[in-house]
């Protein structure tokens, strides 16, 4: 049974509150009254800074990562490897693998997996514009990082078939050092990192799965 609240701001404060994800309501009250606590400038920064993230914050036009400009500060470094491109599911992978320190070429965030379950095809995530990158000619390596799931798998099999007529770029994955079923956010970095230095060609997992 919900909880009734005596005022109405409070009870709309809560449900915003609790509309985020992994935050159920008695959370959102705890959260709620301790900003009640805190002072009027300390809320007012925390709101400012909430619609500031909305409004200003947008997606690379190269690779969709979050970024403050057109092309975030990756894919803009000129000391980053350009003809690497490391495949992830989203913005917290990018986060997790800029912090093993391993990889210096650039992204590119599909903003989810393939899922047929869920109802999300190859045309609900990022992958016509991989297909365009690559067309371009200057990347020579494409590292699938996804999660060991399946749809994870299903997704890198999905990209390899996609890449198949430019023999050109090498396509690997990430070494098993990453267990299977685990998501990359989750990954120790240490872990992580050493799956992207021994990443092996993803063509050689037909080899291995049929021997």
């Amino acid at each position: 049974m919900d909880q009734e609240f005596a005022s109405s701001l409070l009870e709309q404060a809560v449900s915003q509150f609790a509309s985020l994800p992994g935050i159920g309501r008695k959370t959102a009250l705890r959260l709620v009254l301790h900003l009640l606590k805190q002072s009027e400038p300390d809320v007012t920064a925390f709101g400012e800074a909430v619609i500031r993230l909305r409004r200003e914050i947008r997606y690379c036009k190269v690779c969709h990562n979050i970024s403050e400009t057109d092309v975030c500060p990756i894919c803009s470094n000129p000391s980053r490897d350009a003809s690497t491109v490391c495949v992830v599911e989203n913005v917290k992978d990018v986060m997790s693998i800029e912090n093993t320190h391993q990889h210096h070429g650039l992204y590119h965030v599909l903003g989810g997996l393939i899922s047929p379950m869920d109802g999300i095809g190859p045309q609900d995530i990022e992958i016509d514009s991989l297909v365009k990158r690559v067309e371009q000619g200057d990347i020579s390596e494409v590292i699938l990082a996804l999660s060991a799931t399946m749809e994870g798998d299903t997704t890198n099999f999905y990209i390899f078939r996609r890449l198949a007529p430019y023999p050109q770029v090498k396509v690997t994955m990430l070494a098993r050092g990453v267990s299977v079923g685990n998501e990359i956010e989750y990954t120790d970095e240490l872990t992580l990192g050493r799956s992207i230095l021994n990443r092996t060609l993803f063509s050689d997992t037909f080899t291995h799965s049929n021997s």
